[in-house]
């Protein structure tokens, strides 16, 4: 258990059952009344953002999550990986992956986060290196100043590209923002 007067930005907490992460606190302490801690969190399970307004001293547990190095190995109904250690499979849903599935590339290596021993989401590398396998040919005299083109990459995701950026180019993406960073 852990005081609500300890609350951290990205800390997880078991609450009503659910698993949370919390992504802004706030300890408000007005003239008149108790002291009380303002958040919002976010649930681990279903995505959700809500606020939630706890008394200042209010005891809520903790909620300890490991992780381990995966590697994606391939789609089929579900979405397969494979502990580096011990070769062990596990599958997860398309809900659990939820957007990531459009940075998942076979062989990546992401980290599995648990709860309880219970897969509960992954977490992409922040660069990807992706081969393009559609986009627009460029149209010479567009490069007046920075202009992009539509490119479909290989595991379907849409990403906006320089003109320059062919079929068959690899390029380097951030997974947090799904933008192009540079060709490879």
């Amino acid at each position: 258990m852990v005081s609500t007067n300890d609350l951290k930005n990205g800390m997880t907490i078991e609450y009503n059952g659910e698993l949370l992460e919390i992504i802004y606190f706030q300890h408000v302490k007005p003239g008149k009344g108790g002291a009380f801690v303002r958040t919002k969190l976010k649930n681990l399970l279903t995505g959700a953002i809500f606020e939630k307004t706890f008394r200042a001293g209010e005891k809520v547990e903790q909620a300890i999550l490991e992780t381990k190095k995966m590697q994606f190995l391939y789609k089929d109904e579900n979405y397969n990986f494979m502990d580096n250690q011990t070769y062990e499979q596990i599958s997860l849903s398309e809900d659990q992956i939820g957007d990531k599935k459009q940075y998942l590339i076979e062989n990546l290596e992401i980290t599995m986060v648990f709860y309880k021993g219970k897969p509960i989401s992954i977490e992409l590398p922040t660069f990807i290196d992706a081969k393009v396998i559609k986009t627009e040919p460029g149209v010479k005299g567009d490069t007046v100043s920075n202009v992009f083109k539509p490119a479909e990459i290989e595991t379907g995701a849409k990403i906006q590209v320089p003109l320059f950026i062919e079929v068959g180019d690899v390029i380097r993406i951030d997974t947090r923002t799904g933008s192009y960073i540079t060709r490879v």
